[in-house]
């Protein structure tokens, strides 16, 4: 549902949500998209009122997507990054699958190089993750029952309520320390689910200056697309 508002300043979408407790509103950080989840009863007028109020933030973190969306389209031409490196995209023809050689990717010379390239990322993905989370589990004593690898739009990881683990490929494009925030922020909360004083408690004495990497996620997380 699309809905500009009398009065709201921003275009944002609705949506409803079965789970969802108060109003939320979102600025997707890809495209800068405003999206209001709303309560399953909440009256629709709740969303342009929220909209409203938040008017500032948003402006804030639509300029914010800006910045990183302009810092994307000055990476160096035919490259990509993985956990810090710049990797350079070498096309080769009848090539199917993608290889990495060094600081170079052997990739398709057609059309299908993308697709090949992202699923190439999704396999790293879990390469990279799984012995990262099996370390912090280990940790703190804890057990995961599933690790999954995604696309979300707006989430990074998370962990359910019995123990699932699921992670955004994405993050290969960021710096390691970031994908190791990520990675642990998740497995902590194998042992506590909200983020209380205790959550974080538990992520200082897991990953000690964990503040750096989640404010670079926060600032950064809009130029991690290929």
């Amino acid at each position: 549902m699309s809905a500009p508002g009398a009065a709201a300043p921003f275009e944002y979408t609705i949506r409803r949500s079965d789970r969802a407790r108060r109003v939320r509103v979102r600025v997707d950080p890809r495209d800068g998209a405003v999206e209001v989840v709303l309560p399953k009863r909440a009256a629709a007028r709740d969303a342009e009122r929220a909209v409203v109020e938040l008017r500032t933030w948003i402006a804030r973190r639509r300029a914010e997507v800006e910045r990183s969306r302009a810092r994307v389209a000055a990476r160096a031409p035919g490259t990509v990054p993985y956990l810090g490196v710049d990797l350079v995209l070498t096309p080769q023809a009848g090539r199917t699958r993608v290889h990495r050689r060094g600081d170079v990717l052997l990739v398709p010379g057609d059309d299908a190089a993308r697709v090949a390239i992202e699923r190439w990322y999704r396999k790293q993905a879990r390469i990279e993750i799984a012995p990262r989370l099996d370390a912090a589990a280990g940790a703190i004593g804890r057990e995961y029952t599933r690790l999954t690898i995604r696309d979300q739009r707006t989430r990074w990881g998370s962990c359910s309520s019995r123990g699932a683990m699921s992670f955004n490929w994405r993050l290969l494009l960021a710096p390691e320390a970031v994908l190791e925030y990520v990675v642990r922020h998740e497995a902590a909360h194998l042992a506590v689910m909200d983020h209380s004083p205790r959550f974080w408690a538990a992520m200082e004495r897991l990953m000690p200056g964990y503040e750096v990497p989640r404010r670079w996620l926060r600032d950064h997380g809009a130029t991690l697309v290929l």
